[in-house]
This record gives structure tokens, sequence and C-alpha cells, in this order.
């Protein structure tokens, strides 16, 4: 930051810390000297008692002051210096207090295509066609496989768990038996990859941090420091934990994991099973062999779904696959997609139908004074909506804003036009609407100003403060500071 200072041309003046210590305590102090009764008149702070105070204060509480406020100042004049082009307009934030504070409450006559039933959108054979014709690259496909498969799973049982804690208990004996180092026993034992070869070592955490799962932290918080855990049932496997050293909130953990994976006879009868698969299904030109190989060894014959450009990763079973057909890239017959296309081409007509049903709505309440009860007594569905805000409209406007605009639009007894969007037709009428306060706004709005502006100002100081870090060069010289005692009295 001094490099910063210099940079901008940032400095500190005498009288700026005077006029600072008069106005106000340190920042990095206040809340602790507006709570001090020495410094509070009927339970209020009290400023003239602080001025009062730090004017007659010896010189080694005036000192601390003028310190704090020569850390403070700089880093005040480079936030203001980094964040004087962020500002926010009085217009954009009225705007953002009228969405939030004004209401309207309006009757709401909405038309959908799916609510028309499909005996009022027949489709015949050639508009299907027709259909089909016209919108061929909606039906395009990329290249697909379909296959079917046999699994055969290498899932651990009670047995192969059994086999893994009896392993990690027999490890801990080895380590609280003096037979072997814990970090020997890890190097040469545990199925972390990430830490085996480094003996285990999880390094510093803190033991109540979240970045382990639940048992792991559970055993972490109760042990001792030079204490081996019993085993650990984690998701991963069996655990061996041991907390080497506590600094403050933080440990320096080692663990050991025993992976819970097939085992003794299980292992057997697993590996022979895939054995059989294997020699059943290899050299097999007829694919229908593979439902006999499922038969013969009592596995379901499966329907894979559709493989596009797919990888197949199989680490917890044994696969045999049939390709059962393939797919070329392009727009499919209509027969394949005859279900597609004739939903889409209903559709295109229902839409059709809804506008003229919402049209035909729209004249016959055209001179109806109150469009919710005639439009119920006619058997349209109308919804008396609101009140509502801009941000807490109901789904109905939230999907579309040209609805939500014109239902901010009607004033009390105004109707609209039939409108349009991609979800349907709609009629509003307006019932009722609440102005957003003015002068609650005037109040409130040096706060709101704050809340807007400062999230955007943090971000823009810590990019300046990463892009620092960034340019900074570090020099590492702990090996010098931290010297062995016995090595700097050689």
């Amino acid at each position: 930051l001094e490099r910063a200072y210099r940079r901008f041309g940032i400095t500190v003046s005498d009288d700026e810390i005077i006029q600072a210590a008069r106005s106000s305590p340190p920042p990095q102090i206040l809340q602790q000297v507006l709570q001090d009764p020495t410094f509070q008149t009927n339970g209020q702070f009290d400023i003239t008692k602080w001025q009062r105070y730090i004017s007659s204060a010896g010189s080694e509480f005036a000192s601390q002051v003028e310190q704090l406020y020569r850390d403070y100042l700089p880093q005040r004049k480079l936030e203001d210096y980094l964040t004087a082009d962020i500002y926010v307009s009085e217009a954009k934030l009225w705007r953002i207090w009228r969405d939030q504070h004004e209401s309207v409450t309006v009757a709401l006559l909405a038309v959908h295509p799916e609510d028309v039933p499909d005996t009022l959108a027949p489709i015949s054979d050639a508009e299907l066609a027709r259909y089909y014709a016209a919108h061929q690259a909606d039906f395009k496909r990329p290249a697909a496989a379909w296959l079917s498969y046999v699994a055969l799973p290498r899932i651990p049982n009670a047995a192969d768990s059994a086999a893994a804690v009896a392993h990690a208990r027999a490890l801990r004996a080895e380590i609280t038996g003096g037979k072997a180092k814990f970090t020997e026993v890890a190097k040469r034992e545990s199925a972390d990859s990430g830490t085996g070869s480094r003996g285990g070592d999880l390094g510093w955490v803190k033991r109540n941090g979240s970045g382990f799962v639940a048992p792991f932290a559970a055993a972490l918080r109760r042990l001792a420091p030079g204490v081996t855990s019993e085993p650990v049932l984690t998701e991963f496997g069996y655990h061996l934990i041991r907390v080497d050293s506590v600094k403050g909130d933080s440990v320096r953990v080692h663990h050991i994991l025993v992976p819970i994976a097939l085992h003794g006879a299980h292992l057997d009868a697993v590996d022979a099973r895939t054995d059989t698969l294997d020699r059943l299904a290899a050299d097999q030109t007829d694919g229908s062999r593979l439902d006999s190989a499922a038969h013969r060894l009592a596995l379901p014959l499966a329907r894979a779904p559709k493989l596009v450009d797919g990888v197949i990763d199989a680490p917890r079973a044994s696969y045999v696959f049939r390709l059962d057909s393939l797919e070329a890239a392009g727009v499919p017959p209509l027969a394949s997609v005859r279900d597609r296309v004739l939903a889409a081409a209903r559709y295109e007509k229902k839409k059709v139908v809804a506008r003229d049903r919402a049209d035909q709505a729209a004249s016959a309440l055209r001179d109806a004074a109150d469009l919710l009860s005639a439009g119920r007594a006619r058997g349209y569905r109308v919804e008396k909506l609101g009140p509502f805000t801009r941000v807490t409209a109901p789904a109905q406007f939230a999907r579309n804003q040209l609805v939500l605009g014109a239902a901010f639009g009607l004033r009390p007894g105004e109707r609209s036009g039939v409108i349009a969007d991609e979800t349907g037709w709609f009629v509003l009428q307006g019932l009722a609407r609440a102005g957003a306060d003015s002068a609650a706004w005037v109040k409130q709005r040096d706060t709101q100003r704050e809340a807007l502006l400062r999230p955007v100002e943090q971000a823009r100081l810590q990019q300046f403060i990463a892009a620092l870090r960034a340019d900074a060069k570090i020099v590492d010289r702990r090996n010098e500071i931290f010297r062995p005692a016995a090595a700097s009295e050689s």
C-alpha cells in the first residue's frame, strides 16, 4: 500500500489528523468508544466529551490516536481515489425504490394455447407432412448409437468391509506398538494418492473447518495430539487419523486411507464370473448371443440410453456391450419423429385458436364495466391478482415483462387491449394502485445509495489489492529469520 500511496501522491498532514480526531474516534476503535460510558450523555455518544478527552489526554494516548489515523486516512484517500467514478443517479435510486414499493391490483383474463383441447386442433396427415417439410431444421439430430449391455457389478459386500476394517486395525496396532512410524505405514498402505506419498500429511487445517466429510471431521475434533484414531468409516473407506500438533484452532493432521475393496472369496467369485462373461462374449459375431450370456449368468440385459459422442467409464463393474443400431446425423424420416411433429404442429394450431378466443372475449366484454365478474359469468378464466410490486409480481407477470408493464400502466378501471406474448394472450383491467412514497424515499436515500455502492466499491478495491500482490516481489527469508538457536550461536 505504501507504494500505491507514493504512486498516487497520497499524504496526510498533521492538520488533517487533528481535524479527523475532533470529528470522530478512529474507525479502528469506534465501536469501543461509542459503548464506553465515559463518552456518553444519557446513554448516547457525546462528541463533546470525546473532544475534551483527547484535548486533555496524555501523550501516549494521543500518539496512539495519531497512529491510528495515519494508518486509516491514507487508506480512505486511496479508496476515494479508486472509486471516484462509481456513481448511481438520483433517477436510478428512485426507480429502484418505486419498483419495490409501487403496487397494483389487476384483473387478468388469460388464454393459453395449452388450454385448448386437442379436439379443437385436429391435424390431418397432409397438414402433418406440410409442417414436417417446413420445419425440418427443428428435428435435426446428431449421429447416435443405440447399445444393449450386460453389467457385472464389482461392488464390495459386508465381508469386504469387515476385511478392510480388520486391516486398518492391524495397521493401527503396528503403529501404536512401535513397529513402524505412522508416515512409513501411510507411504506403504494409504490409498489416498494425494497424501500417501507424503506420509499421509494433510497439512494444517481448521479443527472445526468444513473441508472434510462429517465422520472424519467429528473424529478430528475429538482427537488429542499424538493419538492415532480407531478406524473411522467414511464414503471413501476406513481412515486412521493422527493430530500431530495444535496451534490455536488449527491442527496438523496425517491420515491413512484403507479402501473397502473386493477381497478374498468374494473377489475370487466376481473374477470367475467376469472370466465366464469374457469367454461367452469373445469372438461372437451373433449379437443375439448377448441375451444368452446374460441369461446364463442371471444378469439383466439393459438398454443403454442413446449414446451421442459419449465416453463409457466403468470403475465399479465389468461390461459387455452390443451395438443395436446406428443413426446417421441429419433429419430423421417423418415416421421416426411423428409424435414430436404432431405435437409441434398441433401447438401451432392451438395458438391460432387461443388468439381467436382472446379476441372474441375482448369483444364480448368490451362494454362490461367489471372484467372480473363479467368474464367469470361468461365462463372465461379471469383472476384477481395483487396487490404486487414490480419485484414481487406473480408468475403470470414474471415471465412476461410486456404484460407486467401494462399492469402498471393502467389506471383503476382502465382496460388494456389484447396483449400477445410467447405464452398466450391477455386482457387486463386495473383495479387499484398504491404509489411509492417519495417522502419516505428521500429519508432513506443515503442509506439506499450506500447499500448499492458499497459492494461495487469493495469489488474495485479487492481487484486493486489483488493486482498489487501479483506485482509484488516476495523474498522468502524465513530460513534466515527462524534459524535454530544452535546454528546462530555457532
